[in-house]
């Protein structure tokens, strides 16, 4: 799977036509499209919430490190995300339009945006490396050329954000869904994808497979029909939704990718995928991601700067067998989560308490001296 492969559906745009000058919210509404870079929220009541004279930020700064969609798409389709940045700008009376992108995809932007004339009051913004400078709150202020960093938000940004103006923050890949619902109309996007998540999302596999790259897959997609795509031989465990999601054992691979979890359906995320193949510690793998967590925090509030570290030291002796840290895990888990400024606490948490119970067998073998993954160790 080549990035170029992933915009082979509807994110092609090929076959769609010109792109209409206004939205129209209520086949937004009706299309269901829900938000593309975690969250899940659906986009048309954001778009709602928003008032005039604000500003709307295209998110493609792509802080997860296991995900390369959205830079695939800014390369492969840049027209689709200026079309949907517009189109949402000019829904919302927005003063401003910005695309935010990595230092690597800053000259392209550019570029792309040159070739345009109806995009020349759009202005590109290079994020910040680092795990959190994505985060909504975070894009905002360094838009607005403040410290890069997150914040308590107890007024909303579509409040108050950029210039103490409403601001929506967006991501690259639902901007982009957004004009191909414009341009062919709530009924035909929702022909795709499943009921509970029309529409299609775009998926990063990497890890033990094949073929590691980007797809496009409809809502709803059996998660086994997309480790397949990808060439994935016998596995673990399969981590859905990026460093802040769930691990999935190999028994689970018939749960379906979705906006949220739940019943027989696994919350998709930033659509980054990672597979953990036979024979691989599901435990020491999880304890890597921790560390990495730790070290990605923005260092601002206590959950981060201590609980953090505390949590990944935790789950480091849980993974060399020590007795009793599985709880003192989930204990630090309950304590920062909701704590912090922003979600990296909530889903560093998550994620832990995901592997203690996706591998309990392993902390009990670990316990004993053996990796029931790895053998006897």
């Amino acid at each position: 799977m080549s990035a170029a492969a992933a915009f082979q559906g509807l994110l092609s745009g090929l076959d769609a036509g010109p792109c209409p000058e206004h939205l129209d919210l209520t086949e937004v509404g009706r299309s269901g499209l829900t938000g593309r870079g975690g969250a899940g929220f659906p986009i048309a009541r954001k778009l709602a919430a928003m008032g005039p004279d604000g500003t709307v930020i295209a998110n493609g700064s792509e802080g997860e490190p296991d995900s390369g969609k959205d830079a695939a798409l800014l390369r492969t389709a840049p027209d689709l995300v200026i079309d949907g940045l517009l189109l949402a700008s000019r829904a919302v009376s927005a003063r401003h339009a910005v695309l935010a992108v990595k230092a690597g995809l800053a000259d392209q932007a550019r570029t792309a945006l040159g070739r345009r004339r109806d995009a020349r009051r759009l202005r590109v913004h290079v994020v910040e490396p680092g795990y959190v400078s994505g985060e909504a709150s975070a894009l905002a202020a360094a838009v607005d050329r403040r410290a890069p960093l997150p914040t308590d938000r107890v007024v909303r940004l579509t409040t108050s954000g950029v210039r103490r103006r409403p601001t929506l923050v967006q991501n690259v890949e639902t901007l982009a869904h957004l004009a191909v619902v414009a341009r062919i109309g709530a009924d035909r996007f929702r022909a795709l994808g499943s009921p509970d998540d029309p529409g299609t999302r775009l998926l990063t596999v990497t890890g033990d497979v094949a073929h590691p790259g980007v797809l496009e897959a409809p809502g709803g997609a059996r998660l086994a029909d997309v480790l397949a795509a990808a060439g994935a031989g016998a596995i673990e465990a399969v981590r859905v939704g990026g460093d802040h999601g769930r691990w999935i054992r190999s028994g689970q691979a018939d749960l379906r990718l979705a906006a949220a979890d739940g019943p027989g359906r696994v919350r998709a995320g930033a659509g980054a995928i990672t597979v953990l193949g036979r024979g691989r510690c599901g435990l020491e793998a999880t304890a890597e991601v921790l560390h990495r967590l730790a070290d990605a925090s923005a260092g601002q509030c206590g959950p981060c700067v201590h609980g953090l570290p505390a949590l990944a030291a935790a789950f480091d002796a849980v993974v060399a067998g020590y007795d009793g840290w599985a709880q003192e895990t989930a204990r630090l888990g309950g304590v920062v989560t909701g704590a912090g400024a922003c979600s990296h606490p909530d889903g560093t948490a998550s994620l832990a308490a995901s592997a203690l119970a996706a591998f309990a067998d392993d902390v009990a073998a670990h316990a004993a001296l053996r990796c029931t993954a790895r053998g006897q160790r």
